[in-house]
């Protein structure tokens, strides 16, 4: 199929490729909520003659196209989910939810790519089979409202991709792929990949008393935790800078009454970094820092890891492909040689295949911020279905050549989705930082 008819597939369903990113832009749902979202997409895909698999008790669903010929089975995402910006002038008034991050073109552009792969013709000439997935929970907001669905069993991960990773839904899928949306100047972006991080909430424990009466009563833990973000700055200046850590904590509970010596306080952050190990390392000598500011002022302090999200390392020769599609489309592409200080759960798929997490432009504004809009949905939805279309016949013509090539050249981290999640897995843990013991003696266990 020549470039003019692939890219005219798409073109045919443009104003309800439009209209699908305006219905979700009003619509937005935080991750495992999208039960709105999902339906939509859902209808969207079953009108065009898509037999669905839902994931079921959290939305999110996947479809298979077989060319009828042998080859590599690719996959390629859209995600539901939006991010909480209450200040943002089109949130919803009621959860402050909003897609400042641009989600909604995602499943725009996906439903544009699955629309042009039922047109006459699109599979000549291709072999192997693609899987259309709209994925649940990439932005990783209320993690205590994650932690319930984790406790009544209904999901394992907090973030999407790796909850479908986990499930079984890819375990015969050999390559994958997700473009995102973004605010460059540039038609498209390449990066070679992103940090992961580990959750961490730190909760302290102290004893309540009159504020103004009998202050020696109590033990502030608000104290203790304000003291513990001190020592924890102190320590960003033995951060390793090629590491790229980032640890940036907010405040999220720390008293109930001012007259009240406060009994509670907790902080939660993320400890970001490039690698597994440099997470850690740096997540390690945070808690000792926050165990210690704790033994200070003789509060308590729970320690709950939660796995985030893992490095996110884009396959080179995957990327080369992409570039030839984007290279079909525009001449307008920047390559950046550094790695993104932010993080995706596509992270999860490049640590067990040959997977990528470009960029297309069409956004404008500052990406979870109050001013974030896309100003060109043509690019973003429509421009990025084609870029995508392009790419999958680039990979699975002529007997899939260059999908062999990428699935020969990448080096792919762990050797199975088994051996991922036992190194991803360290990270879960909960953890008494700080015990008293009857001879006076402290123990701190970071």
């Amino acid at each position: 199929m020549k470039k003019s008819a692939i890219f005219s597939s798409v073109d045919l369903h443009r104003d309800k490729i439009l209209a699908a990113e305006r219905f979700i832009w009003e619509n937005p749902e935080t991750g495992y909520r999208e039960y709105r979202t999902g339906a939509y997409m859902e209808k969207l895909f079953e009108d065009l003659g898509y037999r669905l698999t839902r994931a079921g008790n959290v939305p999110g669903f996947f479809t298979e196209i077989d060319t009828g010929r042998p080859g590599p089975k690719i996959l390629v995402f859209g995600e539901l989910d939006s991010v909480i910006c209450p200040t943002h002038p089109e949130a919803n008034k009621e959860t402050g939810a909003v897609h400042a991050c641009g989600h909604h073109a995602q499943c725009a552009a996906l439903y544009g790519l699955a629309a042009a792969l039922k047109a006459p013709g699109a599979l000549d000439g291709l072999c192997g089979k693609i899987m259309l997935c709209a994925v649940p929970a990439e932005e990783y907001l209320e993690a205590d409202f994650r932690e319930s669905l984790r406790a009544e069993g209904k999901i394992h991960y907090h973030s999407g991709k790796t909850e479908f990773l986990y499930r079984g839904y890819f375990d015969d899928v050999d390559m994958a792929m997700m473009v995102h949306t973004t605010n460059a100047q540039q038609d498209f972006r390449i990066i070679p990949g992103g940090v992961g991080f580990v959750y961490k909430k730190f909760t302290f424990h102290g004893v309540s008393a009159h504020a103004g009466g009998s202050p020696q009563l109590g033990v502030n833990a608000l104290y203790a935790a304000t003291n513990a973000l001190s020592a924890a700055n102190a320590l960003r200046e033995t951060f390793v800078e090629q590491d790229l850590m980032r640890f940036h904590p907010i405040l999220s509970a720390g008293g109930n009454a001012v007259s009240a010596i406060p009994d509670t306080a907790v902080i939660e952050s993320y400890v970001r970094g490039k690698t597994f190990d440099a997470i850690l390392r740096e997540s390690t000598k945070i808690n000792r820092a926050f165990a210690g500011n704790a033994a200070a002022i003789g509060a308590t302090l729970t320690l709950s890891d939660i796995p985030g999200m893992p490095p996110t390392h884009n396959s080179v020769p995957f990327l080369r492909v992409a570039k030839d599609a984007m290279l079909s489309l525009s001449q307008n592409i920047l390559e950046r040689d550094g790695y993104s200080t932010g993080s995706t759960d596509m992270g999860t798929m490049t640590a067990v295949m040959p997977a990528i997490h470009p960029y297309v432009g069409g956004a404008s504004g500052t990406s979870h911020g109050s001013d974030y809009r896309i100003t060109d949905p043509e690019k973003a939805c429509v421009t990025s279905a084609k870029m995508q279309l392009a790419t999958l016949h680039l990979l699975l013509e002529n007997e899939a050549v260059r999908a062999k090539e990428v699935l020969a050249e990448t080096k792919i981290p762990y050797a199975s989705k088994e051996a991922f999640f036992k190194d991803f897995d360290r990270f879960d843990k909960i953890t008494e930082a700080v015990s008293y013991q009857e001879d006076g003696t402290v123990l701190l266990t970071p």
